[in-house]
């Protein structure tokens, strides 16, 4: 596996404070989330990498471990535990059953210890047992399809994965799936599948946090006078009452009328409407009389 620089990524150095790192991700998530790159594969797997460099860096243990063993992070434990018996056999005297590997780099370790050849020419790894590698995948759904959890089948190295999706799954998350990832070495247990979510939004509806927003048009005589309208949410209709001399960009809320809270059955946001009231065109000159009339009734 590539070495990949995640410090590089962020655009920071090794120095970088966490509050350094928080920021690097925030404005580069902007720079390049989905929803403001639209059809952009180079943006979409570029904010893949920052989501990673983040997962990583932003947590203090997995940080560590990637400065010290670098693309072999993940194995750092596997690493340290054969270190040390590499150390315990050499204090007895005892050839080690992982070879050699005192001077060499973590790169041909792990060769060794998954399979490959140690620097003595004979198979390594001993009984010791190694977790699988972890995989990871990327999965692309509309908006609708996780406004409701359900179940899909997923086809990874040849094997299907009935996976339940709950309600509420954002862009850019992130699900791990216990023990369907690599298969261990010598008996080890599997490792994990971390299933990336790409939701595309071609609604009319933008999404903030759990919030929709829209905007709807209401005609000039509506917003006057008053009266009833039907508007469309995301699940359906709704029936709005118009308070007279409604004013342009008012803002009304329709409680629970938002995206699902994930993994809060029954939870949902909520949906804000933004009125634009509409100018009548195309007036008749009985229509500008009466507006004319009108001008002269009002105080100047």
């Amino acid at each position: 596996m590539a070495f990949i620089d995640y410090y590089k990524i962020l655009g920071i150095d090794k120095s970088a404070s966490a509050g350094d790192i928080k920021k690097a991700y925030r404005k580069l998530a902007r720079k390049f989330h989905p929803d403001l790159n639209p059809s952009d594969k180079e943006a979409e797997h570029k904010f893949k990498e920052i989501n990673e460099a983040n997962e990583v860096l932003s947590d203090p243990k997995n940080r560590k471990k990637y400065d010290e063993h670098g693309k072999d992070w993940k194995h750092a434990e596997q690493f340290e535990k054969a270190n040390q018996q590499q150390r315990q056999y050499q204090r007895g005297g005892e050839q080690s059953p992982f070879g050699d590997f005192g001077g060499g780099d973590y790169s041909d370790f792990f060769e060794s210890m998954f399979g490959g050849r140690s620097s003595r020419g004979r198979t390594s790894g001993g009984n010791v047992k190694f977790r699988g590698q972890d995989l990871n995948a990327s999965l692309n759904l509309n908006l609708k399809d996780v406004y409701e959890t359900h179940k899909r089948t997923l086809t990874i190295n040849g094997n299907n994965i009935r996976l339940t999706i709950p309600a509420g799954v954002k862009n850019g998350q992130i699900i791990k799936i216990k023990g369907h990832g690599g298969e261990g070495v010598n008996g080890g247990p599997k490792g994990d599948l971390n299933i990336t979510f790409s939701i595309e939004n071609n609604t009319k509806f933008k999404l903030d946090g759990d919030n929709f927003h829209t905007t709807i048009d209401l005609d000039l005589y509506k917003a006057v006078l008053g009266g009833e309208i039907t508007v469309e949410t995301f699940d359906g209709k709704a029936k709005l009452k118009i308070a007279p001399e409604t004013q342009n960009g008012t803002k009304v809320k329709l409680k629970g009328k938002g995206f699902p809270v994930y993994k809060k059955e029954g939870s949902f946001g909520d949906l804000y409407i933004t009125y634009q009231v509409i100018m009548p065109k195309n007036l008749s000159e009985k229509e500008k009389q009466l507006f004319a009339e009108l001008v002269k009734l009002r105080p100047s």
